[in-house]
């Protein structure tokens, strides 16, 4: 580089020279990652869209699967009770007990699809969200729960909760799946279940669902929420191990999160987090 430069003896020029190999090799590294990170937002928006893609067919097909399966095995639970009522104690007491292994095996593959449905249902696009009084769509659950509540007795209170922005029908199956497990596995006392809100610092509604029940351990906090996975066995408590699995899901899609508190013998505390979209 040459700068002139006025004097009294005449123009001086100064030269300056300056190895700029580092910043040549800095550049050149620079494109180089600048040109892998492009690749891999690329390779990840691809992987991200075939992912969806995947997901969505998984979910179609089981929908369709579960409800195509239900008419065949209408058929097959209708003959299988006929059988039950027409021919017991005429054939012998294993022909009674295999029918009525047949029986019970029907019931719980029909509740079992009546599940998938339910959680293949809660990945679908949501009604448009609009305002929506959390105490109707708790007063809705307690009503589809009646018989439950009325059979053991259960005592379910709740503080006055808002209105918010959501999805009723998605948040009464929430409010539905969690004070029905609430009553499900209660302890040796009467069940009793409170419901309250609060909203927190960061503007979001915080729900909670206690109860004082048989309690879960800790290590177990995040399997329960997995499709499928239960706690105890079939013959202690009916049940597929979904309903938890579909509340996990629909509440990610409406933009909260759920999570539980408890201890074994103490009780438990379900969460769930639905976002302030301008409620009261």
């Amino acid at each position: 580089m040459l700068s002139p430069l006025e004097s009294a003896d005449g123009i001086l020029v100064t030269a300056a020279v300056r190895d700029i190999s580092a910043r040549k090799n800095a550049e050149k590294h620079m494109a180089l990652i600048d040109g892998e990170r492009k690749k891999s937002e690329q390779q990840l928006v691809e992987t991200v869209a075939e992912l969806k893609r995947s997901n969505d067919e998984l979910q179609q097909f089981a929908y369709v699967a579960s409800h195509d399966l239900q008419e065949p095995l209408r058929m097959v639970a209708s003959f299988t009770q006929l059988l039950a009522s027409r021919y017991k104690g005429q054939l012998d007491s294993d022909a009674d007990e295999f029918i009525g292994f047949a029986v019970d095996g029907c019931n719980r593959m029909r509740g079992l699809i009546q599940d998938l449905l339910a959680y293949s249902r809660a990945g679908t696009a949501a009604k448009t969200l609009r305002q929506t009084s959390a105490e109707s769509a708790l007063q809705a659950a307690l009503t589809n729960l009646r018989t439950t509540i009325g059979e053991s007795g259960a005592v379910v209170t709740y503080d006055p909760l808002p209105t918010i922005t959501t999805d009723s029908t998605q948040l009464t199956q929430v409010f539905q799946n969690l004070v029905g497990n609430a009553i499900k596995y209660r302890s040796a006392e009467v069940p009793q279940v409170h419901v309250s809100a609060t909203k927190n610092e960061g503007r979001k509604w915080i729900f909670s669902v206690r109860d004082n029940g048989l309690g879960i351990d800790p290590q177990y906090f995040e399997r329960i929420f997995i499709l499928f996975q239960r706690l105890h066995p079939q013959n202690e408590f009916e049940g597929t191990g979904i309903g938890l699995a579909v509340s996990k899901k629909i509440v990610e899609r409406l933009g909260g999160r759920i999570w539980v508190e408890s201890q074994p013998g103490k009780g438990s505390t379900f969460y769930f987090s639905l976002p302030e979209r301008g409620d009261k």
